[in-house]
């Protein structure tokens, strides 16, 4: 439940961050300036459209990327859903089939991989999900609480989360872009007051550490999104299980457990408190409990 997001953001930031530093590097060795810059002017509108192309190439990418991504992460042992073995293989395929068919769902990729409870679902489309869960969420909950778990998944597939945050990651993107350019060109031009033709180093470095500066202030924006989704569908997954008591059951089972058992690369969006709180994937166990209870979703 904690990875989706932080899948879908990292792959995100990799690609931008690549592509932006990629595209300033060649635009100061080999003086291309993809429009961009023509001397002491600045064509906004050209920069405008440059900063769209990249940002959303980068968070499109990503979503592309995202289930590959998470395959090779997580180490994950794929399911033969047309032939899945015996035990818990074949019940945990047939919980998801049945929930496909109630929530009018293609049957997405279904894996398992070693680690602490967690669940996630990711994809580019509703027909081209996966959604897997850990041999610690299968330990650790019965089977009420794990189909609640897994419900919650195929609400945000359902919900179309994973493209919705893309399209807001693209913005947030195209917006880091253009204000890192622009800013860099005032500074080079405007503070260091460089005459040349081509760019100086002012507006290559300027824009390069802004480049990361605002896409973390970025990643605050998408953050914010991804916890407001949670409520939804935490809600989607009350609907589907036919009331709110095996989710809060859920959810009450994982708030008993240490909040650091995220691995690796997504361990950063389990954080909460603090400034952490504002770069966390995921609102508080206790207000997604208070919301379902409440029914305030």
């Amino acid at each position: 439940m904690l990875k989706r997001f932080g899948f879908l953001f990292l792959a995100n930031l990799a690609v931008f961050l690549m592509l932006s530093i990629v595209l300033t590097v060649v635009q100061m060795v080999f003086g291309v300036n993809f429009g961009t810059m023509t001397g002491q002017s600045l064509n906004i509108g050209t920069l405008f459209v440059f900063s769209m192309v990249v940002g959303f190439t980068g968070s499109i990418i990503s979503l592309l990327m995202s289930k590959s991504m998470a395959k090779m992460s997580m180490g994950l042992t794929m399911i033969d859903t047309n032939n899945p073995n015996p035990g818990l293989e074949a019940w945990l395929v047939d919980v998801i089939r049945r929930q496909c068919a109630k929530t009018d769902l293609p049957m997405p990729e279904v894996g398992i991989y070693q680690g602490e409870p967690n669940a996630f679902a990711t994809g580019a489309s509703q027909s081209s999900s996966l959604v897997a869960v850990s041999t610690g969420l299968l330990e650790l909950m019965n089977r009420e609480e794990v189909e609640a778990v897994i419900a919650h998944e195929l609400s945000h597939v359902k919900n179309g989360d994973m493209v919705t945050q893309t399209l807001l990651q693209g913005v947030m993107n195209t917006f880091v872009v253009f204000a890192s350019r622009l800013i860099g060109w005032v500074v080079d031009r405007v503070v260091l007051r460089n005459e040349e033709e081509r760019a100086g180093i002012g507006y290559y470095v300027t824009s390069m550490v802004l480049d990361i500066v605002f896409g973390m202030l970025a990643g605050i924006v998408v953050a914010y999104f991804s916890r407001y989704r949670e409520y939804h569908a935490d809600a989607g997954a009350a609907r589907i299980m036919g009331n709110e008591r095996p989710m809060i059951s859920a959810l009450q089972r994982l708030g008993g457990i240490e909040p650091n058992e995220l691995p690796g690369a997504v361990k950063g969006f389990g954080i909460s408190g603090g400034i952490g709180s504002l770069f966390a994937t995921h609102p508080s166990i206790e207000d997604r409990i208070a919301a379902l209870e409440s029914h305030r979703y």
